[in-house]
């Protein structure tokens, strides 16, 4: 493998790790600020139960964020340091804003959010969570800003090979931003609520589950049930702006090799970029051009039309079925879910069948599956440019000896391994045994009442 194919291997496996933290936080937050509210108009300990089970995960979940999101960091400077010299006076302001209007607002106040109850006043403490999550609100703001112009560039010139700024609101809120950034809040939503869900069933199941147990599994079934329709018009949306923008993205994700009308849609198959071909096809009439044009005849570019400039495409193909599959069942799940709660909501706690228990907790994490593959089809979409159609991701890659990145890759993998399985194991730990993460100054009757 040359430098260029271990530093994508590298960044790939980093920001891979990086992004199942933010995308649980971003919404876990929000969840958490529900929680919090609830229990001070109803004055209901269930409500700071879960409050303060939840902010235990979600510092958890922060910290790990925080340090892969540093380590991932120096890689634009050791694997790809002609991006920042090509693009710095875009890319370093928007990293720059991320840091100053998100992290600083995040950092100062998730101490008060962690260690000020009992210490600071119930409206502060209440303030604390709002400003944390609307700090990592912010942060995917920015970031996403970002990305998203990497991929529909807008609002600047090329002098002498660097990218100028030349209208600052159009690299921001560039053509696909809008869309991706609804998409990403919403996923972070789906995400966070399964895990809740999830969590919450396991608790369920061992015999864990306290009062704050079902106030939180119902919260994330209703939020779940919400985002989830929203998340495939938001997609839909997305789609029809990728179609515009990134049209060899869409014919790789499709499998569409010739430019034609009324083009089928492929279910399954096996993409051959040898033969330029989508061997043992599964193919719907017409459907594509009507999915993603809206109409029965809508034309849509094949491969062919983009030979050289088009991304891998078995990849991008099959990162997009997994997307839309667990997307799917994430639905199906979630709307029986929500029956089966929607049935027993007169009773204090909730009642669901065990087979739809266990297949909750086995989608705990069902939102980072559906994530990641979406984020594939987004990042290797985008091939062969790092800034799409003005700067090739060739010409910015390292020229760092490939063992010493090989080496490296082998290390982050590893220590990125064991950082997950531990992850895992300690919310594990947590939903069951509880009684250690129950709030210090509930009286022993109320702990009685909830069953700790």
């Amino acid at each position: 493998m040359d430098a260029l194919l271990l530093s994508r291997l590298q960044f790939a496996a980093n920001i891979s790790f990086h992004i199942l933290f933010p995308t649980i936080t971003i919404a876990l937050c929000w969840f958490l600020v529900f929680f919090r509210v609830r229990y001070l108009v109803t004055r209901q300990p269930a409500w700071e139960e879960a409050y303060y089970f939840w902010t235990k995960v979600f510092a958890l979940t922060f910290a790990l964020g925080v340090v892969s999101g540093i380590v991932m960091s120096f890689q634009f400077g050791t694997n790809w340091p002609g991006f920042m010299e090509k693009t710095g006076n875009i890319s370093g302001p928007l990293l720059g804003y991320e840091v100053l209007t998100a992290f600083f607002l995040e950092a100062s106040f998730l101490g008060i959010m962690l260690f000020g109850r009992g210490r600071v006043s119930e409206r502060v403490h209440l303030i604390a969570t709002l400003l944390v999550a609307a700090g990592t609100t912010m942060s995917a703001f920015w970031i996403l800003s970002l990305n998203s112009w990497m991929q529909t560039p807008a609002g600047f010139e090329i002098v002498n090979g660097q990218f100028i700024p030349t209208d600052w609101l159009a690299v921001v809120f560039n053509p696909s931003f809008p869309y991706r950034f609804a998409h990403k809040l919403l996923a972070s939503t789906l995400t966070a609520g399964f895990l809740i869900a999830g969590l919450s069933a396991w608790q369920l199941l061992k015999g864990s589950a306290t009062p704050g147990t079902h106030k939180a599994l119902r919260t994330a079934v209703a939020a779940v049930m919400v985002a989830m329709p929203l998340q495939f018009v938001v997609g839909d949306l997305h789609g029809l702006n990728t179609l515009e923008h990134q049209p060899a993205k869409i014919a790789a994700m499709e499998g569409v090799w010739e430019t034609e009308r009324g083009a089928p849609l492929t279910l399954f198959g096996f993409p051959d970029e040898g033969e330029r071909t989508t061997h043992l096809a599964v193919k719907v009439p017409k459907l594509a051009s009507l999915i993603l044009t809206h109409e029965w005849d809508g034309e849509i570019k094949g491969l062919n039309e983009f030979e050289g400039q088009h991304p891998p495409v078995a990849p991008v193909f099959w990162a997009f079925r997994v997307m839309v599959g667990v997307g799917s069942l994430m639905l199906l799940v979630a709307a029986v879910a929500a029956w089966q709660v929607w049935k027993g909501r007169r009773r204090a706690e909730v009642v669901l069948p065990k087979p739809l228990l266990w297949t909750l907790a086995g989608m705990t994490f069902s939102g980072w599956l559906a994530t990641l593959s979406g984020w594939y089809v987004t990042e290797i979409g985008r091939q062969p440019f790092i800034v799409y159609g003005a700067l090739r991701t060739a010409e910015v890659a390292t020229h760092v000896a490939p063992a010493n990145i090989a080496l490296t890759l082998t290390a982050y993998v590893v220590v990125y391994g064991l950082l997950l399985v531990t992850y895992v194991g300690v919310l594990k730990y947590m939903a069951e045994h509880p009684v250690k993460h129950a709030p210090t100054d509930l009286t022993t009757a109320e702990l009685g009442k909830a069953g700790v």
